[in-house]
């Protein structure tokens, strides 16, 4: 009589269980995935919104401050972020080429073009914008917080110069060697590229300021990670492998193709630095919270990695 209980059983193959719970398995991940991305791509809406007539509103004026006070044009070209599209509040600069036509900015030398250029635009700007200099470009702050660098450039038989980050020179710069070389990558990957680059830029704009790379640092890395990828090309997907990737990249100096100096990432000093070590090891932290998050399929934790102010 009590040997028909276990007939129900008959039949019954443990790997089927096995295979039950990998489909779940498979499925909820599929499901987060999903989750993922809508929440990535409304933090990539958040981005994209910001007040871009504001900024050229902005630059054309202080390009007329310039030319009502010297002899010659001035003409604006993004260079930056801006061009590239990889701007996120709190990391990039909106910086701009300031193109210096025909007047005696040009015959002197950079410290002189960006000491005169500041004097101007602290003159003509007014209490609401501070005008600064360095050693490469004049940086304007807003009020509001907006940071604009523009960067002078002359034109020379060779093509344009730049004031140059190690003397007091005009140097040879080429943008469009490095924004062809984005704008292909970012095609290879579906058009995933700069997205990704944004959302990177985002979670490294929450690191202290001291421990944070560059924007264009950050470029160059995106490059680098994704030129050839053959892996899945989402934001999802591809995010973790960034900063995966990084961590091993950010160890070596990476040359700068456009000539505005020997490397993009120079302020992190020579390679296997303390700098470089810590970077690393700030990246490969980051890439580890990731994964759990995914593994535990917690949009939470995932929002705690952008900390939400994003």
């Amino acid at each position: 009589m009590g040997g028909g209980g276990g007939s129900s059983y008959t039949g019954w193959q443990p790997e089927r269980l096995k295979d039950i719970l990998r489909e779940k398995s498979e499925q909820s991940a599929v499901e987060f995935e999903g989750e993922l991305a809508g929440y990535l791509a409304g933090l990539l809406a958040e981005f994209n919104s910001r007040d871009t007539d504001l900024i050229n509103e902005r630059l054309e004026t202080a390009k007329a401050a310039l030319e009502d006070r010297l002899e010659g044009s001035f003409d604006q070209l993004f260079g930056g972020s801006v061009a590239k599209h990889t701007y996120v509040d709190g990391l990039s600069d909106i910086d701009s080429l300031l193109i210096i036509n025909g007047s005696d900015l040009a015959e002197g030398s950079p410290r002189q073009a960006l000491r005169k250029i500041e004097k101007i635009l602290s003159e003509k700007l007014g209490n609401d914008v501070t005008a600064t200099h360095g050693r490469m470009a004049v940086t304007l702050e807003y009020a509001d917080g907006m940071q604009i660098q523009l960067l002078p450039a002359i034109h020379s038989e060779t093509g344009l110069r730049i004031p140059s980050s190690r003397r007091d020179a005009w140097s040879k710069v080429n943008p469009d060697v490095f924004r062809s070389d984005l704008t292909q990558t970012n095609a290879q990957c579906g058009g995933k590229l700069v997205p990704t680059i944004k959302l990177a830029k985002a979670i490294i704009a929450n690191l202290p300021e001291s421990q944070q790379l560059s924007g264009y640092h950050v470029e160059n890395l995106g490059i680098g990670i994704f030129r050839g990828y053959e892996g899945k090309k989402t934001t999802a997907a591809m995010l973790p492998v960034f900063f995966e990737r990084a961590k091993e990249l950010v160890l070596t100096p990476i040359r700068d193709k456009t000539g505005q100096s020997v490397h993009v990432d120079g302020y992190l000093g020579e390679a296997d630095s303390p700098a470089r070590q810590n970077a690393s090891h700030l990246l490969g932290g980051i890439a580890k919270r990731m994964r759990s998050a995914s593994t535990a399929a917690s949009k939470e934790q995932w929002a705690a990695i952008f900390d939400e102010e994003n």
